[in-house]
């Protein structure tokens, strides 16, 4: 089945915003579990995991519409050399997902292509979960203290 070509190229840039929240995700993981924060390490894999089974989707998808998944092309990663600034970059990078998959199944309602925008909207709701505990992240850090709420994450 042929896609739409203006679909496919939107698809391809939501794949790629993907794969740069798995590296980015990954990075911070190892780095949170380099220094011990063994819950912070976990809760960033989890999400590195999500954020590969998003690809995955994405990647069918491509496939089905006959378009050819581009793969190697990355995003700017933003790196933090300490937590809130993970948390910070996270968010930001979570908080433009969720624009892009707006104007993602917009775009798939407007061209007719439901299945596809059924795809991105499940993709959607994670990515808000993903806000979501990334907020709830940054809120702890704010009322506790960057040091207790360190402590909390060993």
């Amino acid at each position: 089945m042929n896609g739409n070509p203006a679909l496919l190229e939107t698809l391809n840039r939501l794949l790629s915003e993907e794969l740069t929240a798995i590296n980015q995700y990954i990075l911070h993981g190892e780095m949170c579990g380099n220094w011990g924060y063994d819950k912070l390490h976990e809760s960033f894999e989890k999400r590195s995991i999500e954020e590969m089974k998003h690809a995955e989707k994405l990647i069918e998808r491509i496939l089905f519409l006959e378009g050819r998944p581009n793969v190697s092309t990355l995003r700017e990663m933003h790196i933090g050399a300490e937590v809130p600034a993970m948390v910070s970059n996270d968010l930001a990078l979570e908080t433009n997902a969720v624009a892009e998959y707006n104007g993602a199944i917009k775009q798939a309602g407007e061209v007719a292509d439901f299945a596809t925008r059924e795809i991105l909207e499940k993709i959607l709701q994670d990515e808000d979960g993903h806000v979501d505990a990334l907020e709830n992240l940054r809120d702890e850090i704010g009322q506790m203290g960057l040091q207790l709420f360190l402590s909390t994450q060993l």
